[in-house]
């Protein structure tokens, strides 16, 4: 029974959508994670609700496409500021027995077009504060992350102001496109893997 059990939690994801709680900051271009994991949970047919780790979250599974079981996934989103985010997504790891090679965080990124979606493993975090905090609480960077592009801030506008405004009228009717993508890429990544998951997120559009 112990080795079934432990094969089991082998198996489980835990899928992290950063942001900053609260009403204010929902809309906010830095929460944009945050919308993602929440549309993971509504195709599953779920809600995140309270969990002592400091974090709203939930357990399900993401169904394969042509149906199926699917892996169990975690999804979770800190309900703690952004820059302090890394306490909660390690207490998830740690209850719902997932490994750090098996943690996807998906965050907003700068240095990405607004529109586009990029994975990866490991890296830097690029002035992410989120990022920053999880590599501190893990102590490695070596964890996968789907980055949800956002672009640069026009003009010179501070970064760290950018972040904390909401998606402007002419990205907001793009943006469910963008959450769609970003929650495709999830779902590629954890049943097909980060190679394979890349071939199709990254691939030129027609």
């Amino acid at each position: 029974m112990c080795l079934r059990l432990r094969l089991v939690s082998e198996q489980t994801w835990l899928v992290v959508g950063l942001g900053n709680p609260g009403e204010k900051y929902a809309g906010n271009r830095h929460n944009v994670g945050a919308m993602v994991v929440e549309e993971l949970a509504r195709r599953a047919g779920t809600s995140l609700r309270a969990h002592k780790a400091g974090a709203r979250a939930e357990s399900t599974r993401l169904a394969p496409p042509g149906g199926g079981l699917g892996p169990r996934v975690v999804l979770g989103v800190p309900t703690a500021y952004m820059n302090v985010s890394g306490g909660p997504t390690k207490a998830l790891v740690s209850f719902f027995s997932a490994d750090v090679d098996h943690l996807v965080v998906v965050h907003d990124e700068l240095d990405i077009p607004f529109g586009e979606v990029r994975l990866k493993q490991g890296g830097g975090e690029g002035g992410h504060n989120g990022l920053r905090s999880i590599t501190s609480s893990f102590g490695t960077k070596d964890y996968l992350r789907v980055r949800v592009g956002i672009g640069r801030p026009p003009g010179r506008m501070d970064p760290a102001s950018f972040v904390l405004k909401d998606f402007s009228s002419t990205e907001r009717p793009e943006l469910p496109f963008l959450l769609d993508d970003a929650a495709d890429a999830v779902e590629l990544l954890v049943h097909r893997g980060l190679t394979d998951a890349q071939q199709v997120v990254h691939a030129p559009r027609p």
